[in-house]
């Protein structure tokens, strides 16, 4: 049986390992520790570290000030991680409206715009358009999954870029997209 730590070593850790992983859950947290998600949260507070949709927020909002052919309210999704002509990833959570009435399946434009937007945020220019996009569904998404879309650059001629964005729900593929950009 493993040594239990002291609050302060746990604090210590959980610190470090928020601040390394910021959007880990407290249940995750909670198993990682063995203690409770009622411990994690008690030991959140007495550091100040906000709750995990705080910090997705505020991750957010620092990725959003980075991006310059968009403003936050075009993003489709919560961006989460950017590195301007590099790559970017962001999440995006099917909510009731997204889906169509009858089959509870996410609606494609949704999972497009998520992926097309994202892939425009990744270039470090003042105007960006779409030029071409050949793109694959791989499997439905329903209601509540958590869609994470990861950009990146694949190659740049003078003002053209080819971007490639993958969709995943969990570890599993769910769309692939590969988008021409022209840029200004």
């Amino acid at each position: 049986m493993a040594k239990r730590l002291t609050k302060q070593q746990r604090q210590l850790q959980l610190y470090k390992l928020i601040e390394a992983h910021p959007f880990v859950t407290d249940e995750e947290l909670a198993k990682h520790f063995d203690v409770s998600v009622q411990t994690i949260r008690l030991d959140r507070l007495e550091l100040g570290i906000p709750e995990l949709r705080m910090r997705t927020m505020q991750v957010a909002e620092q990725k959003h000030q980075q991006v310059k052919a968009l403003v936050a309210k075009e993003m489709v999704g919560e961006l989460i991680e950017l590195q301007l002509g590099q790559f970017a990833t962001s999440v995006m959570e099917v909510r009731p409206e997204m889906v169509s009435e009858k089959s509870r399946v996410c609606r494609g434009d949704y999972i497009f715009s998520q992926a097309n937007v994202l892939a425009a945020a990744l270039i470090d220019a003042d105007i960006v358009l779409t030029g071409s996009a050949r793109i694959r569904f791989r499997r439905p998404v329903y209601l509540q999954e958590k869609i994470t879309a990861h950009a990146f650059l694949a190659r740049k001629k003078i003002n053209k870029y080819l971007i490639k964005v993958v969709s995943k729900v969990g570890n599993e593929e769910v769309f692939v997209g590969k988008f021409i950009f022209a840029a200004k």
